[in-house]
């Protein structure tokens, strides 16, 4: 009477919490687990391609690599709401802050899941509405040392509620370098979900026939490179990803301040450098922000299209620099 209903959340997880859009090649890795941690992280790097490991400027991001909290000059705290198809949910919350004189420091939250699952017994009854919830905990750290490049690491903590006594948690890590060649050129790189698995055990449930399990999070290895334009026109940016589940993506976006006020931003997510490009996600978004005394208070926009759903996502993020 109840294993019915606990397949359905683990049919809806994989085609649904996973968020990404799953075909062809990306479901060499938009399957696995931790799928709604790799989709970015707030609305300007969701909205700029998530092409951030190697941008310095701005609100920097420990999600996309650790290295890049020495560049915080100011404290800034960001909340984004996520409006998206499916009943699915996404959520972030994040805090940094510069630790003088060459080192800063980070603390965020991501938040996903998906709700109203119709929860059927094996007669076809209703028993109610299920929802599933996936959320990761981090703190990161980043220094920069006297040679001119910067190291940092990020520790994460997921936490996954699939189901009634069926839950996982699990701890990874990331790491992180940053190298600025010239005023213009960076180069980064970083190495994501070290370590990170969940275990699962249904004993609870099914009693003798629960089963052990495990499921280990994909590796990400990316390479970055972010070129400042001349005169300050705007910032663009290029990354290629590679995972320990054999996939190879690239992702290209771009930043423009119209006026100190406006920003917008466009990018290029999940091209597909081993198959066809089926799964690509561009995006485009904006930045409206003004100067009050010492506080620089923002409103970032993103719109994400999906390829395989309804309709596309929309992030909301506000945000305080202080």
């Amino acid at each position: 009477m109840v294993r019915r209903p606990l397949h359905s959340v683990l049919l809806m997880s994989v085609l649904v919490l996973g968020l990404s859009g799953v075909h062809s090649a990306v479901a060499q890795i938009g399957g696995l687990p931790g799928a709604f941690s790799r989709l970015g992280f707030g609305a300007r790097g969701i909205g700029m391609g998530n092409v951030m490991t190697s941008i310095t400027g701005g609100e920097v991001s420990a999600y996309y690599n650790p290295a890049l909290l020495p560049w915080t000059d100011r404290r800034s705290a960001t909340a984004t709401f996520g409006i998206l198809a499916f009943d699915r949910s996404l959520n972030f919350l994040n805090y940094s802050q510069p630790l003088p004189p060459n080192a800063g420091i980070s603390a965020g939250i991501i938040n996903a899941g998906v709700s109203d699952i119709d929860g059927r017994d094996g007669d076809g009854e209703q028993t109610g509405s299920l929802r599933t919830s996936e959320n990761q905990f981090f703190l990161a750290f980043g220094v920069r040392l006297k040679q001119g490049f910067s190291l940092g690491i990020n520790i994460k903590l997921y936490y996954y509620h699939l189901y009634t006594d069926v839950t996982s948690a699990t701890v990874g890590v990331d790491f992180g370098l940053a190298y600025p060649v010239s005023p213009q050129l960076t180069l980064a790189a970083s190495v994501r979900d070290v370590g990170s698995k969940y275990k699962w055990d249904t004993s609870k449930l099914y009693g003798q026939s629960g089963q052990s399990s495990e499921d280990r999070f994909p590796q990400l290895y990316i390479l970055a490179a972010s070129y400042a334009l001349p005169d300050s026109i705007g910032i663009v940016a290029g990354e290629v990803e590679f995972s320990s589940a054999k996939s190879a993506l690239a992702r290209v976006g771009a930043e423009v301040p119209i006026i100190p006020e406006v920003t917008v931003r466009a990018g290029i997510d999940r091209i597909d450098l081993r198959e066809n490009g089926n799964g690509v996600k561009p995006s485009v978004g904006f930045t409206l922000k003004k100067q009050i005394d010492s506080w620089t208070p923002a409103l970032t926009y993103a719109y994400i299209f999906e390829p395989f759903a309804t309709s596309g996502i929309n992030l909301i993020s506000l945000s305080v620099m202080f």
